[in-house]
């Protein structure tokens, strides 16, 4: 059998002791690290925002300078989830509760635009959800109605939006699928959920040229652009789509 001398052995000690405290002291700086990362942790919003403007919304086509500007100052990040923040200038929808979800940044982006808005216009929301749209609508028309049927959610889209001064906003909760008429007529409606079938109401709720952006279907979806005219209904079919269902009473 060999044997390592005294000191060879001791020095075999000393190493093992130094390699033990090495390693403790590398785990609780990796422990430290990873707590501040997560307390720490304060992404640049701002330049998420200007990211996302430019990439994908202003990237993917979107010209109307009204629509940019609204998407470049309203904060995204507050009308999710705090533990999702982190993932609120993706261009993807993100849960917001109640099996209901926030769209992604172009969709808003994308169906605004398409509704030729002017700031001295009247807009009627069909799902209020998060409150990300409304605010989008508030900062180019002069006034937006907006409906949601789940309470929970509306109370914490009005929370928000009044914590961030808009004031001209009127919130409902209930029935999307009757629209609003004793605020009707409106210059445009945007809805932002899915019924099988395009709500009359709604279009009898449009004005003379007014304008109502849908998406329709249930497996399959359709973005639908209708415009009320004197000798009727233009509809124009835009681009495939997948929304929650419309909730509706009716």
């Amino acid at each position: 059998m060999y044997f390592l001398p005294e000191r060879s052995q001791n020095n075999g000690r000393f190493c093992q002791i130094l390699l033990i405290i090495l390693l403790f002291i590398s785990a609780c700086l990796v422990k430290n690290t990873e707590g501040k990362s997560a307390v720490n942790s304060n992404p640049d919003y701002e330049q998420a925002r200007k990211n996302m403007v430019e990439y994908q919304i202003k990237g993917r086509g979107i010209k109307d300078k009204m629509v940019l500007a609204a998407m470049l100052k309203v904060p995204r990040h507050l009308f999710v989830p705090e533990e999702i923040r982190n993932l609120a200038y993706r261009d993807e929808p993100l849960p917001i509760g109640y099996g209901q979800t926030i769209s992604q940044p172009y969709i808003v982006a994308y169906m605004t635009e398409a509704l030729k808005l002017q700031p001295g216009d009247k807009v009627l929301e069909i799902g209020t959800g998060s409150g990300y749209q409304t605010a989008i609508l508030a900062e180019i028309v002069s006034q937006v109605y907006t409906i949601e049927l789940i309470p929970e959610l509306s109370l914490q889209a009005q929370e928000t939006l009044n914590s961030l001064g808009y004031k001209n906003i009127e919130f409902l909760i209930g029935d999307g699928w009757k629209g609003w008429p004793e605020k009707a007529p409106f210059e445009a409606i945007l809805v932002s959920a899915a019924p099988d079938k395009v709500p009359p109401a709604l279009v009898e709720q449009l004005k003379i040229n007014g304008r109502l952006i849908i998406p329709v279907g249930t497996d399959s979806q359709e973005l639908v652009l209708i415009r009320k005219t004197k000798k009727g209904l233009e509809e124009t079919r835009l681009i495939g789509v997948r929304f929650v269902p419309l909730i509706t009473t009716h």
